[in-house]
């Protein structure tokens, strides 16, 4: 199997590190486990691993459904499927757009903004076991650069 680096597996000597695809990825799945596992201990048993990615930052609430694919980088069809589901869960509902009649707005529930809160320090808490474990000074450094990269390439940025 060949990497995009060169190295193949049947290459002599210590597997290359890890791409920043792997790095990347690793703790956000670490978050996104920790919001559906915290999520649950909160009541929100009825949610799955695919509604988690609807509250996406900056989530949800006074979206259209076609931005918030687009944010999601959801097809418009799945982001339709799971709105549809947590509107009959009763997480959302999808109303008229007092500005265009012909589009939909996302608004959360008391349910859904619960949800939401819960979210939050979910994710509170794993920033706070990771600034305890890097210490405060390199968990600055990370927000920092996660902050710079998130400017560059929010999927808003490729908008034309």
């Amino acid at each position: 199997m060949s990497l995009s680096s060169g190295f193949t597996q049947s290459d002599a000597g210590p597997a290359p590190p890890p791409l920043i695809g792997a790095l990347l990825r690793v703790p956000w799945e670490t978050v996104r486990e920790r919001m559906l596992a915290g999520l649950h201990e909160r009541g929100f048993t009825d949610l799955v691993a695919a509604h988690v990615d609807v509250w996406r930052y900056p989530g949800p609430e006074n979206q259209r459904p076609s931005e918030l694919a687009t944010q999601t980088r959801m097809t418009k069809q799945a982001l339709n499927y799971l709105l549809g589901q947590l509107e009959h869960l009763g997480y959302l509902t999808r109303e008229t757009d007092s500005d265009d009649q012909r589009s939909k707005r996302v608004r959360l529930t008391p349910r859904g903004h619960a949800a939401t809160r819960a979210i939050y320090e979910i994710v509170q808490e794993v920033e706070a076991e990771w600034e305890h474990q890097l210490g405060p000074r390199k968990f600055g450094q990370l927000r920092r650069l996660l902050t710079q990269l998130y400017t560059i390439t929010a999927p808003t940025n490729h908008q034309a």
